[in-house]
């Protein structure tokens, strides 16, 4: 049961930041071991809001492991937060959400978790072993992306 939080504070907007992470269908562009993904069906939130529900489907693929699995990602753009929930694959379960906020000196604060369980005590045992360090790698892939699409940005203040 891994489980990866991390809030950073990066130099685009909440609203950048988001269409770069909903932006599912090009994460193999960009996103470390993502070797496919394709969107199965897209339309309104039915639980209203203005918000959109997808389902997706990415494959994953390090070294000799390759697997696909499905989720649905719920896009909530008025709340500045993206959800994803497992349908099927090789997880038992996995739950993730981004939340993203500007902050009042320009720049925004975004906060990402995850929390996962492989069905097999194999799989579970070897991502274990690098799950931090492959999750920090995944969420610095994001912020080099939002600087190929969005252009280097001076460094935030501390304040």
């Amino acid at each position: 049961m891994p489980t990866h939080s991390e809030t950073r504070r990066l130099p685009w907007s909440a609203a950048e930041m988001y269409a770069l992470v909903a932006d599912v269908g090009r994460y193999p562009e960009f996103l470390p071991w993502t070797a496919a993904a394709r969107i199965r069906s897209r339309g309104p939130d039915p639980a209203g809001g203005g918000g959109e529900v997808m389902e997706a489907d990415l494959v994953i693929s390090f070294k000799v492991f390759r697997e696909r699995f499905g989720s649905r990602v719920t896009l909530a753009p008025d709340l500045g937060r993206i959800d994803t929930e497992y349908l099927d694959g090789p997880f038992r379960y996995l739950r993730s959400h981004w939340i993203f906020r500007d902050l009042p000196g320009g720049g925004a604060e975004v906060a990402f978790f995850v929390d996962f369980e492989f069905r097999t005590a194999i799989l579970q045992k070897i991502i274990g072993l690098v799950f931090h360090e492959a999750m920090q790698r995944v969420v610095r892939a994001f912020e080099r992306r939002a600087e190929v699409l969005y252009g280097p940005r001076p460094a935030l203040s501390a304040g």
